[in-house]
């Protein structure tokens, strides 16, 4: 059983002692690649480090995340942009696979919202320029999230809806961009989660894939853990129950997924 990871922060901190060590359980695991999002200017230097020293396993994306959107997000989009590859489709271990993280975050506070309004929509069409798909954070904000993309939907390449963790309402909206994919991680297994019912009911296999969001929601039986790309075999035996298919198909299908969306073949 094959898988591969879409979103995980092996950048972090939280990996510096052991790196080599969750690498390893997770290339045992079955993870096939793993693919590391930036956050703001500095981590697009640690992802490109890691996808470095792991080349052909992990991929790097760059972008600005919403939360770290602040009043000099000018400047900090002209700094990533200089990093993003100048030509379209220009991809490989060392060049972004995806425009990411980027999105929206209204959940803790308003501070920047119209900073943040500004930057994902800068961020969306550079995504229609390169032809690079997003991997989008989008937390208590869909609807002005779903306003910006709508502008673009007729030329926009695809991407991920990270993390996604909605009903079938918000579901079926984000289904509405037919390249875009939901992104399923361990919140699937959380006790209080409706996603086994909400899944199945609205959302094919062929849209959606997996992910960790390590070091964080790592799944039942492990939640509270640090969470990293082994862990994901929870996440597809959750599923294959949910779906009522074998944890085989659901690794064929979100792999299948993975490549129709990035346009690399792992």
């Amino acid at each position: 059983m094959n898988y591969i990871d879409t979103h995980c922060h092996l950048d972090g901190e939280e990996f510096r002692d052991d790196l080599e060590q969750v690498v390893q359980r997770a290339r045992e695991a079955g993870c096939k690649a793993i693919f590391l999002p930036a956050i703001d200017l500095p981590s697009c230097q640690t992802v490109i480090d890691v996808c470095t020293r792991y080349p052909h396993y992990c991929y790097p994306m760059l972008g600005l995340h919403p939360e770290e959107v602040r009043a000099d997000w000018r400047d900090v989009l002209d700094s990533i942009r200089q990093q993003l590859p100048p030509n379209r489709g220009g991809r490989g271990e060392r060049l972004p696979i995806a425009i990411g993280e980027v999105g929206l975050d209204f959940y803790w506070s308003r501070e920047f919202e119209h900073e943040q309004l500004l930057a994902f929509e800068e961020q969306v069409r550079w995504s229609v320029e390169l032809q690079l798909p997003l991997m989008i954070h989008c937390r208590k904000a869909q609807n002005e999230l779903v306003s910006i993309l709508k502008r673009y939907a007729n030329d926009l390449p695809g991407g991920v809806f990270h993390c996604f963790t909605g009903n079938e309402q918000e579901a079926r909206q984000l289904l509405e961009f037919p390249r875009f994919v939901l992104g399923i991680g361990g919140v699937s297994t959380f006790k209080k989660s409706h996603l086994p019912e909400v899944l199945p009911a609205c959302v094919p296999l062929d849209r959606i894939v997996l992910e960790t969001d390590a070091p964080y929601m790592a799944p039942v039986p492990l939640r509270g853990q640090r969470n990293e790309p082994a862990f994901i075999r929870h996440v597809i035996t959750r599923l294959a129950g949910a779906y009522g298919v074998t944890e085989e198909e659901i690794c064929r299908h979100t792999n299948e997924n993975v490549t129709k969306v990035f346009g690399i073949q792992i």
